[in-house]
């Protein structure tokens, strides 16, 4: 019994890096830009934050509802919103209301930033200290969530949107919620 005993234990570690391995390997498939988000499905977080432009108007969760819209975590730090923000600045001349998040930011580079790249956002939310940003969750920038009218976030998408991201994760839903269709509104 000994000598089995023994014989088994030399295994053990061959068995242990086996087992680690599979499932090692079990999360290669995964698409690190699909991170899970508990807040799908649930109310926009409540905040309290100021106007990029006007830092005496603060702006709230009301002003987020009553219609759909994308809501999109931007900064002038982050190289990722420079590719993203063409295509934002299309779906808002295409009528997608689209709400900026300005994340951990600036105000003076982050409007001039929109002075010199086009102003896609109805308003910007200023989030200087990421407040909001950990209340929805956010782990950079870019990240877009699509809010429906009663401001619930029906989709969370982490990196970049452009053309295929949106006809792939948002243009279906979107249309959906609000009732329109493209092909007759000349919508994206």
């Amino acid at each position: 019994m000994n000598k089995i005993s023994s014989r088994l234990a030399l295994f053990l570690p061959l068995g242990l890096f086996a087992a680690l391995s599979l499932v090692l390997l079990m999360g290669l498939d995964k698409d690190p830009t699909e991170l899970p988000s508990a807040l799908v499905g649930e109310r926009f977080p409540a905040f309290a934050l100021p106007d990029l432009e006007n830092q005496d108007e603060i702006l709230s969760r009301a002003d987020i509802e009553g219609e759909v819209l994308l809501v999109n975590v931007w900064a002038t730090w982050c190289f990722a919103c420079r590719i993203e923000h063409p295509h934002l600045n299309t779906l808002a001349e295409q009528g997608v209301k689209i709400i900026g998040l300005n994340y951990k930011d600036q105000r003076k580079p982050a409007r001039l930033w929109l002075l010199e790249r086009g102003n896609p956002y109805a308003f910007n939310i200023f989030d200087a200290e990421g407040s909001l940003g950990i209340d929805l969750g956010v782990y950079g920038a870019p990240e877009t969530y699509l809010v429906d009218a009663q401001g619930i976030i029906r989709h969370r998408r982490v990196g970049v949107v452009d053309p295929r991201i949106w006809a792939q994760e948002f243009s279906q839903l979107y249309y959906e919620l609000t009732g329109e269709r493209p092909e007759l509104s000349g919508a994206p």
